[in-house]
């Protein structure tokens, strides 16, 4: 009920269609995709685990996403959680008993410091944070952990082709030996799935799936909110 008045006080109004009010109303939220599916990027980056994605970067999902990362929209926050933990427990193949499930560790891919400066937060942790504890609330012992950090002279990605994202990407992410550390003596045993909003080219996915893999930690998959249409060909990978 806060959240509503503090909306309609602001002026606030539905990201998918425009209504007065919060920022997704009731009916774009019923909306959402509550599955997920495989979203193989074309190329595929060589040794790429399965990404799952729950629909198309596109209408309300590509909306929301760009709600919360640039406009600083938190509030969208938690829809988007809750369509990314759907993604992980698609890409860790989740059974329906938790008691069954293991240690799930969720790792999001890192922002650029400078990005993170410039809008004030960092949306693929606080997404990543969300999703794990929504799944704990299911009964699954699930972390999210900054295990990655990205190193200087990476550029935007922005406009940049397949193999353009894969040169600039390569080799920028790493695993702080301190982190993994850290790891370890909290969750000696543990699956790990690689978490980000939109997957385009893959190259992001990748680059922290090697990261990840080079330091001994094996990859399970990647979940992702959402993947670029125009990189699935024939797909059926739709917004519902």
């Amino acid at each position: 009920m806060r959240d509503a008045v503090s909306d309609l006080l602001l002026g606030s109004a539905c990201v998918g269609c425009a209504r007065p009010g919060r920022l997704l109303c009731a009916s774009c939220d019923a909306a959402l995709p509550g599955t997920a599916h495989p979203a193989w990027p074309s190329p595929v980056p060589a040794g790429l685990v399965t990404p799952w994605a729950t629909g198309a970067y596109d209408d309300l999902l590509r909306a929301l996403v760009v709600g919360h990362k640039e406009r600083r929209m938190l509030a969208l926050g938690r829809p988007l959680a809750r369509l990314l933990a759907t993604a992980v427990a698609a890409a860790a193949g989740l059974p329906g008993d938790p008691a069954r499930a293991g240690t799930l560790v969720l790792v999001p891919v890192p922002s650029r410091p400078a990005s993170v400066r410039s809008r004030g937060h960092d949306p693929t942790y606080a997404m990543t944070a969300g999703a794990a504890a929504r799944l704990r609330r299911e009964g699954y012992a699930v972390r999210a952990v900054r295990l990655l950090v990205s190193r200087p002279g990476v550029v935007d990605q922005s406009g940049l082709g397949a193999g353009e994202r894969a040169a600039n990407l390569a080799g920028s992410m790493a695993c702080p030996s301190a982190r993994l550390r850290r790891l370890a003596l909290r969750t000696p045993c543990a699956r790990v799935v690689v978490c980000d909003d939109v997957l385009t080219t893959g190259s992001s996915a990748r680059e922290a799936q090697r990261a990840l893999e080079s330091v001994g930690l094996a990859v399970a998959g990647v979940g992702v909110v959402a993947a670029t249409r125009r990189r699935f060909p024939g797909s059926a990978l739709t917004n519902r």
